[in-house]
């Protein structure tokens, strides 16, 4: 039988053994293979040589399959997919839509200039965030693999794969303390009387005020006038609000410094463990199961936002709070800061260089189209954000005008504005303790999806380093449990006096703009110049049935790496060190540990590259031609061998059913 020259590369091997029983393993779905997507070591795809039943795939020489004995290999299910499309778009949105739409967003939109940040908002989005969020997921997709053996598609750049494990490690290990802290918050909402609202609990200290009203105090001469009871103006400025010391002295029950771990917070811990329980039973059974919570978990969200803006624009001050929120300010578009941020946003908010959106598109069929699904996702996205600002600004105008202070003094951003600010002002509505147990509700099903998401793409990440003969049954859930255990008790650290002060590190470098940025850059070299962007337009082109327009190659091979990396040079020159509420200065070796965690993602991918290089053998030209040659998975032998269907045309009984098929061009 003659067989059709698959494309030419110095690298070229494929052997395929069909037996009798299985010899419909690979069947060709008839369409040709283009030259894009080019030979490279054929591997099996759960990252090493295997096969079901009599099938072997042979990878570098060495041959998987039946046992050489005469023993049986355990077959190896196949890589598993959603169910349906859906799954994988709200799983998407519940990974990406996350705390930072809510409380990250909005605070910028109004620093920066109201509707102006719009402009460099929208543009970063076209430039920067839909150009590597569609390439992540196009990535996974492809390959067929989690976010480290998705780089077999240039193995001298795994490097990246690992650094997107360590920085999800480090993410999935901090951003769930804010889950505890939410979930807290929802326990203790569940009162008649919010035990934040009031000066009578043992935690309070003898500055606790509970009086809001300022009005009469603009007029310095009144500073030691009562204006309300035994209070006077000058007893205001120096109080404190029981929203802050139920924050500081009952939740946190913060110590000094870094230095002073302190005692540990039982109820703290008991929240984290149920938090982390309910990540491990979300995720341990995989996509299947993933796929179905997250249809709760990503759009209850919006059904609370909603609710809570139909609340919020009918109580008094929300029209200020509103046009405070998009009234443009031209002027704002001058500072370099405004368009840093709008570019560091976006590469926060959409979840690039986690390697958990490769890890999601892994699991999509090979045909979806998730050209579309990126321009869907990032309008979801994005759209969630603006939404959101206008429910945060609403309830901050009524909260400003209860207290007869300017929208600019009870602003907040992150932590501040979901345990401090946005308590506070339910503490002054009506019914509080049901839209505090709301508002709540809704930050722990926004944080939890992004979380146990976050879980589902480390852990397959690993799980798709071991091959084939270390499968077992309950892998997956011996792995999630692992995992689960490990942040946790990385996490007691975090639920000490001493707790904020870890969070903060965590927060400010290992998942830092820097980071994240850095991996962005490296991912964009990599496909566009390494691998090549033509080549990888032509693979999307054999997935999706047409060729994305030519943007997203201009973006990858230019536009996206010198945004990347500008940003990233910004941050770098204006450096400043890491404070807690602008008053605790972190010691010297706490900002050690910091940069330690942000260099132990970044290093990985130079530190990677070099060691296989001068592991290599031969000339740099010869090691580099070999360690940049793709490792196919099993799933693209049906691209690249369009005629193996005839295989199934052969007698089961001749010895023509074991068909070795060998391409090698030097």
């Amino acid at each position: 039988m003659e067989k059709q020259a698959l494309p030419a590369s110095s690298c070229s091997l494929v052997m395929l053994e069909e037996t009798k029983k299985n010899h419909h393993l690979l069947m060709s779905n008839g369409a040709g293979f283009s030259s894009a997507a080019t030979n490279g070591s054929l591997m099996g795809s759960n990252g090493a040589g295997g096969g079901a039943g009599g099938a072997s795939l042979v990878v570098g020489g060495t041959c998987a399959g039946p046992d050489k004995k005469g023993g049986v290999v355990t077959a190896i299910p196949e890589r598993e997919t959603w169910t349906r499309q859906m799954d994988f778009i709200m799983s998407c949105v519940g990974f990406a839509v996350g705390l930072g739409n809510v409380w990250r967003f909005p605070y910028l939109c109004y620093k920066n200039g109201g509707g102006v940040f719009l402009i460099p908002y929208l543009l970063f989005i076209f430039v920067g965030g839909i150009p590597i969020f569609f390439l992540e997921i196009a990535l996974g997709q492809f390959m067929k693999a989690g976010s480290i053996n998705v780089w077999n598609i240039a193995p001298l750049f795994k490097g990246l794969g690992y650094a997107s494990m360590v920085i999800v490690f480090f993410c999935n290990t901090y951003y769930i303390m804010v889950l505890a802290w939410g979930f807290y918050y929802l326990i203790k909402s569940f009162n008649s009387t919010l035990p934040w609202s009031s000066c009578d609990n043992p935690w309070n200290t003898p500055s606790c005020i509970e009086i809001f009203h300022q009005q009469g105090c603009n007029n310095s001469s009144l500073a030691n006038v009562s204006i309300s009871g035994n209070h006077t103006c000058a007893d205001l400025v120096d109080g404190r609000s029981p929203i802050i010391e139920f924050w500081e002295n009952k939740v946190l029950n913060i110590s000094s410094g870094l230095d002073e771990p302190g005692q540990m917070n039982w109820e703290l811990m008991l929240c984290l463990m149920a938090v982390w329980v309910l990540v491990y039973f979300c995720v341990w059974k995989g996509v299947k199961s993933t796929g179905k919570i997250v249809y709760f978990t990503a759009t209850f969200p919006y059904v609370v936002l909603i609710i809570l803006l139909v609340r919020g624009v009918t109580l008094p001050g929300a029209y200020d709070g509103i046009m405070y929120y998009i009234k443009p300010d031209w002027s704002k578009l001058e500072e370099a800061q405004v368009w840093i941020d709008a570019g560091t946003q976006i590469f926060f908010s959409y979840a690039i260089g986690l390697g958990a959106l490769t890890a999601l598109g892994s699991y999509n069929r090979f045909n979806n189209d998730c050209y579309k699904d990126a321009f869907v996702l990032a309008l979801i996205n994005s759209g969630t954000s603006f939404f959101a600002g206008f429910v945060v600004f609403s309830i901050l105008g009524f909260m400003a005008a209860e207290q007869g202070v300017d929208i600019s003094q009870v602003a907040e951003s992150g932590p501040g504005l979901a345990f401090i600010a946005y308590p506070k002002a339910v503490s002054l509505m009506p019914v509080a303790p049901l839209w505090a147990a709301l508002f709540f509700f809704m930050l722990l099903l926004l944080g939890l999806d992004s979380q146990f998401v976050g879980v589902e793409g480390f852990v397959t990440g690993i799980l798709d380093l071991f091959p084939g003969k270390y499968y077992h049954r309950y892998r997956r859930e011996i792995a999630v449990a692992i995992c689960c255990l490990l942040c946790f008790i990385i996490d007691l650290s975090m639920v000490t006096q001493g707790g904020m002060y870890v969070f903060q590190l965590f927060d400010y470098y290992s998942a830092s703009g820097m980071t994240l940025l850095w991996q962005a850059f490296w991912e964009c070299i990599v496909v566009a110049w390494v691998y090549g962007a033509d080549r990888f337009m032509d693979d999307v082109a054999r997935m999706i049935g047409y060729r994305p327009f030519p943007w997203m190659k201009w973006c990858w091979s230019f536009i996206t790496p010198c945004v990347c990396m500008g940003i990233f040079l910004f941050h770098l020159v204006n450096y400043k060190p890491l404070t807690y509420n602008n008053m605790y200065v972190y010691p010297w070796w706490g900002e050690v540990i910091g940069w330690c965690l942000a260099l132990s993602s970044m290093l990985c991918i130079p530190v990677s590259l070099l060691y296989k290089l001068f592991r290599a053998k031969g000339t740099f030209r010869e090691r580099w031609a070999h360690l940049t040659c793709p490792v196919w998975g099993a799933h693209h032998l049906e691209y690249m061998a369009p005629d193996i269907k005839s295989l199934t045309s052969l007698s089961p009984s001749t010895d023509d059913n074991k068909v070795i098929i060998f391409e090698s061009v030097m």
